[in-house]
């Protein structure tokens, strides 16, 4: 017999964290992303009870992944396109995945002074989270805030990573478009232009075409000549290949029409619905998978074993598979 997941018990404080959400209230929203943050056991608990309480009233934003090499102009941009929407009516959350500080382990980049006028913006709500100790760049908790942010009535999440290592897989994992900015002179070669980064954009960008437009044009042009010989996510959907310039606030409309159209063709296929449900699913996984690393690591006797064996492998003196099985072997 199957039994349903266990959902812990909310206390009056965290049944009043619920509600604050539900009421769009922003310490409750900072407050509920901050215990989700924690690394506590009693805190992540707590996290698990305040979510599933916000689970029902969550999944009916946009959520639009921004990735980009430093220099690229990633936090110009979310700020020219998040006052857009607010112009439009809409309210914006930015989560943005800081590098972290090696001393505190802290955001160092500090995005609310990056966009200043959004950041002072009734409708808008920012919140940097360090990096440190997850995949790629991607904040462990971002998709947590995620949800946490649509529970509060945000109807455009932009989730912003810091551009390196493996951080355009996790947020294209997490995103329902994911948008990659590109310079104008990134060189005849497209040396800042990766073939796994391209295969999973939906939508391309160059940014700062104003300062050299035939420059933007000609990497417009070798960019979709890269795409034509790429295999697509989806087959309804070619990636569209824009440029504009977030400092003059140039095709920014644009852009979020492109948006607007990727929704609904992925919508009428189908696909716009699949892909979160596919999200949802390998996002299990990947818990699952950080989970058993977690009590594998923490069992008294692979503690106890690892570093001799660890030194055996490195010496020569036992193969890793041998190695990896014996401490295995002690989970029973």
């Amino acid at each position: 017999m199957n039994t349903p997941a266990q959902i812990p018990l909310r206390d009056a404080a965290d049944q009043a964290l619920v509600d604050g959400v539900l009421r769009q209230q922003l310490r409750p929203l900072a407050k509920t992303i901050t215990l989700i943050e924690s690394q506590r056991e009693d805190h992540k608990l707590r996290a698990r009870s305040v979510l599933e309480g916000l689970l029902p009233h969550t999944g009916k934003s946009m959520r639009v992944g921004i990735s980009g090499v430093p220099g690229v102009g990633k936090s110009t941009f979310i700020e020219a396109l998040g006052l857009y929407l607010i112009e439009q009516g809409c309210k914006v959350a930015v989560l943005a995945v800081d590098p972290s500080s090696s001393v505190t382990g802290g955001s160092i980049l500090g995005d609310k002074t990056r966009m200043e006028l959004l950041s002072q913006n009734t409708r808008a709500f920012i919140r940097p989270s360090p990096a440190a100790g997850s995949l790629g760049g991607v904040a462990e908790k971002t998709r947590e805030a995620m949800l946490v942010c649509e529970a509060a009535g945000f109807d455009v999440i932009i989730i912003e990573t810091v551009g390196v290592g493996q951080s355009e897989t996790a947020v294209a994992g997490m995103a329902d478009i994911f948008c990659l900015l590109q310079l104008p002179n990134a060189g005849d070669d497209l040396q800042a232009i990766k073939k796994g980064i391209m295969e999973l954009a939906d939508l391309i960008v160059i940014n700062k075409a104003d300062i050299d437009p035939r420059a933007a044009g000609m990497a417009r042009a070798q960019i979709r000549t890269a795409l034509g010989m790429l295999r697509h996510v989806s087959p309804n959907w070619v990636p569209p290949v824009l440029t504009l310039s977030a400092l003059q606030k140039q095709g920014i409309a644009e852009f979020w029409d492109t948006i607007l159209n990727y929704r609904r063709t992925m919508q009428a296929s189908g696909e716009f619905d699949a892909r979160r449900r596919n999200q949802a699913k390998a996002w299990m996984w990947e818990l699952i998978d950080q989970g058993l690393r977690a009590r594998f690591a923490g069992h008294p006797q692979v503690k106890q074993a690892l570093p001799d064996l660890q030194a055996a492998v490195e010496g020569g003196q036992t193969t890793p598979s041998a190695a990896a099985a014996r401490l295995l072997g002690y989970l029973g």
